[in-house]
């Protein structure tokens, strides 16, 4: 009887354990902003939980994964330059023994673009980062977002 008690409370366990929710310290948000009469920017904006950090796009041989971006092309707009960040940081990250830059609580992402059309505008965002704190790492994420601009901020500007 003992051993049918012990069996069925590993199978609980187990269960239980699966079921937990996926860790996720980060938040994405996308929207766009007009900067004048053609020209607007795309602005991401990563929420970082406490004692969690991502990496900048910088690239690094420590083995961290930089955050990279990749915007589908659409004949609608022309990109301006490469996604800009600010406020990255050197610390030295315990978890691959190096030197590295990151965001800490958040990260701010911003790529300019022209717009070609007067139509509603949909722009795919396909991005890349890692999440550490100092106790793990999460293996990278890989997630679209969709920036939608609407028709009626461009007609006035076209």
């Amino acid at each position: 009887m003992k051993f049918i008690l012990v069996i069925i409370s590993l199978l609980t366990s187990l269960v239980s354990f699966s079921q937990q929710p996926e860790l996720n310290p980060i938040k994405w948000n996308v929207v766009y902003s007009p900067l004048s009469n053609l020209e607007g920017e795309i602005i991401i904006t990563a929420t970082i939980e406490n004692k969690w950090h991502i990496y900048s796009q910088r690239p690094c041989d420590a083995g961290a994964i930089p955050t990279s971006f990749t915007i589908t092309p659409n004949p609608k707009i022309t990109l301006i330059g490469k996604v800009e960040e600010t406020n990255a940081h050197e610390i030295f990250d315990k978890a691959f023994d190096a030197k590295v830059f990151t965001f800490e609580k958040e990260a701010i992402f911003t790529q300019k673009i022209k717009c070609n059309s007067k139509e509603m505008i949909n722009i795919k965002i396909t991005l890349e980062y890692m999440t550490c704190n100092d106790m793990q790492c999460l293996p990278p994420k890989l997630i679209d977002l969709i920036v939608t601009i609407p028709s009626t901020a461009l007609k006035s500007k076209l």
